[in-house]
């Protein structure tokens, strides 16, 4: 369906009704909710209400005490989404129930400078003035556990039981084993316009893995964040919950959610990363892109790292990256290049986790590989040969949330990439993470030293 009456029409002769709809808060968490089918009609061509508490709690739902775009001192009033009537879906496993993704705007119908989306939306059109169109996809790595809301709790969330028993990555048996869940992941996900190109069982008990196809920017981003849900919905009906912490255990590997990015025409002709010419078949603005990463991502890390779990995946040796590097086909590195050909050429972002906010994600990635491309920053760092853990030529990333946000904060290159009012809010949005993580007690304190201390 293409047009906007084609649209409305599905919606008024849906038999339930109703109509879904959801907008995406800083941790990239969808809150949305149902309205009638006659409510939907009058919103398609306007403005929503929704609380700006969205973007004044965190996954908890507990108040920030630190921002100042809404609190106790604004009254949480309502802030305005409008309905992005493109992002249209029928939910599958929802009797095809209309679904719609929405942006927050201000009075004057100007993006709102707090609101995900639109900050991608912002980077993807100055990407565009430069005459560049931007494909990308996210991958996921995640947990799955035979559990249920009720016995996580029952279980303090430990000594759960998970989908299957070991590690076997890449097991064709292992996928006989549940096939009607892994089956249903595939064919639902497919058919709520997520299109995944692969599927399969990850190193580590209960671990699945899936490539979602790459497409424009925002598409792309809009399918990652739609993944994350559709993936714990549907584990649900399945008897199974869904995680895509970056750490479970120090015991196993974590969960990436590498992000893969090129640079095309504005005709979506010509892959702009490719050279026939070159040694790697390299163009200099990929080398420059590349560049610009290893520039800027240490600065926005808490973009693409953005929880306290988040840097226990960063790690020596577990698969995630830890030094500020680059390689050719090197998964030991934070940025590893592909660039096989003409279609595929690209590059993999791998410092990103499966806990990221896509928007935030994809913002982080491609500003920072506009800025070399547009300081033509030269490529001078050699590409790492081998343990990328071992080379410390070009530094290494923070070591945790709080360092990186505080660098984050008081970066002025941050704020040009991203805005100085977002860049505000988001690190205050950290601060406050680190804040309650601060005044928790853990399991391993108890275990280290309730008897001994």
């Amino acid at each position: 369906m293409t047009t906007t009456q084609q649209i409305l029409d599905y919606v008024k002769n849906h038999p339930s009704g109703k109509v879904k709809l959801a907008v995406a808060d800083i941790d990239g968490i969808l809150r949305g909710k149902y309205v009638s089918a006659e409510k939907f009609a009058s919103l398609a061509e306007g403005r929503l209400g929704f609380c700006d508490v969205t973007f004044g709690w965190d996954a908890n739902d507990a108040a920030y005490d630190n921002v100042k775009y809404t609190g106790w001192h604004t009254g949480y009033p309502d802030a305005q989404v409008k309905i992005d009537l493109s992002t249209f879906r029928k939910i599958p496993w929802e009797n095809d129930v209309p679904f719609f993704l929405g942006d927050f705007i201000d009075d004057q119908e100007k993006p709102n400078h707090v609101c995900p989306r639109q900050l991608l939306k912002k980077i993807i059109s100055s990407t565009k003035d430069q005459g560049f169109s931007p494909l990308f996809a996210q991958e996921f790595e995640w947990f799955n556990f035979a559990e249920s809301p009720e016995s996580l709790t029952e279980k303090g969330f430990v000594n759960l039981k998970p989908l299957s028993p070991g590690m076997f990555g890449y097991s064709v048996l292992r996928s006989s084993l549940k096939n009607e869940f892994m089956t249903d992941l595939f064919d639902l996900l497919s058919k709520f316009d997520i299109p995944i190109e692969g599927l399969h069982t990850e190193t580590g008990p209960g671990v699945y893995e899936a490539a979602i196809k790459y497409a424009p920017a925002l598409q792309s981003a809009d399918q990652a964040l739609l993944f994350k849900t559709s993936v714990k919905e549907i584990a649900y009906k399945h008897g199974v919950i869904a995680t895509f912490m970056a750490k479970i255990s120090e015991q196993l590997p974590g969960c990436s959610g590498h992000v893969h990015q090129s640079l095309w025409d504005a005709d979506l002709q010509k892959n702009l990363f490719y050279d026939e010419a070159d040694e790697h078949k390299m163009s200099s603005i990929m080398k420059s892109y590349i560049a610009g990463q290893l520039f800027c991502l240490p600065h926005i890390l808490p973009l693409i790292a953005p929880t306290i779990n988040s840097y226990k995946r960063l790690v020596e040796g577990a698969w995630a990256p830890t030094t500020v590097t680059w390689g050719i086909d090197n998964r030991t590195t934070a940025l590893r290049a592909l660039p096989g050909s003409k279609k595929a050429s690209r590059l993999e972002t791998r410092i990103v986790g499966s806990d990221t906010n896509p928007y935030l994600a994809m913002s982080a990635c491609l500003a920072a590989g506009l800025y070399g491309i547009q300081h033509h920053l030269k490529l001078e760092q050699a590409a790492t040969k081998g343990n990328g853990y071992t080379d410390l030529s070009n530094g290494v990333l923070s070591r945790n949330l709080s360092e990186a946000t505080q660098r984050m904060k008081n970066s002025e290159l941050a704020n040009t990439l991203l805005g100085a009012e977002f860049v505000a809010h988001f690190a205050a949005t950290r601060e406050w993470e680190c804040k309650q993580y601060a005044k928790a007690v853990t399991d391993w304190e108890l275990k280290r030293y309730l008897e001994i201390i």
